[in-house]
């Protein structure tokens, strides 16, 4: 039995539309909260970029300025954090109006996409307020982000998600990172069957990427690089060195 958060018939009955196919290689996401670090990606060759600011603490919603700064910089697709604080993902009605309010100011700058997601105190997710999210952010894409690693049941929680219209979930399929979370995210990657990606994200970099996305079988990989470039770290020539490993090793 799948356990999501009470919602109407509104919600039970509604599923994401199914996934383009692929045609092509394997898509690389990496996490940013700088615009040099944005720049940088993209001069290495990234696909998409996850913006945000307190990337040490997962990740928050970054501020006005710095997305239109990236907007204005780069060409490639770039999703928004919409997280209002660290911690957990049961949000107030006071922060889940913040999140609200932080989508409706991205929209304004033609961003592609957001990443964001909410939770029941009972570790389930919540479906209809991150419905509620998507909806607002349409026609922008929506991930779900890490919160899904916190949810209670992994196989449940995927058909929950897809309930919402998100469009993919990031996950490391509950483990400290993708690589050894491994075995559940193929499984994910399985069951969700092209109804919702799945983009396994956590401890990625030029050494074991490629290797996790075989073991996987995944078609778009998620890094902040934090395991070898320290996030406030201000070489950024070695963190766009180990962006253009990673797409080297995802072409190969």
């Amino acid at each position: 039995m799948v356990h999501c958060a009470p919602a109407d018939a509104a919600y039970s009955c509604l599923g994401a539309p199914l996934l383009e196919t692929m045609t092509f290689g394997l898509l690389l996401e990496v996490a940013v909260d700088s615009l040099e670090r944005a720049v940088a990606a993209e001069r290495a060759g990234t696909n998409r970029l996850e913006l945000c600011v307190d990337l040490e603490a997962g990740g928050l919603t970054p501020g006005i300025e710095l997305i239109r700064q990236v907007r204005a910089a780069v060409r490639i697709p770039t999703h928004a954090m919409v997280r209002p604080r660290t911690g957990d993902f049961v949000y107030s009605a006071a922060e889940f109006a913040e999140m609200k309010a932080s989508i409706k100011t991205i929209a304004a700058e033609n961003l592609e996409g957001i990443v964001t997601g909410v939770l029941l105190s009972d570790g389930y997710v919540d479906v209809q307020r991150t419905r509620e999210l998507v909806a607002l952010a349409s026609p922008m894409q929506v991930t779900f982000h890490r919160a899904f690693d916190q949810t209670s049941d992994f196989a449940a929680a995927l058909e929950c998600v897809i309930r919402t219209g998100a469009y993919r979930i990031l996950t490391s399929g509950g483990a400290a990172d993708a690589q050894t979370g491994a075995t559940i995210l193929r499984s994910l990657i399985h069951q969700a069957a092209n109804r919702i990606t799945i983009l396994p994200g956590g401890g990625l970099h030029p050494g074991n990427i490629a290797e996790v996305a075989r073991a996987i079988g995944a078609h778009e990989l998620h890094t902040g690089l934090g395991e070898v470039i320290p996030y406030s770290s201000p070489d950024i020539a070695a963190f766009e060195s180990a962006v253009k490993g990673c797409v080297a090793k995802l072409q190969t």
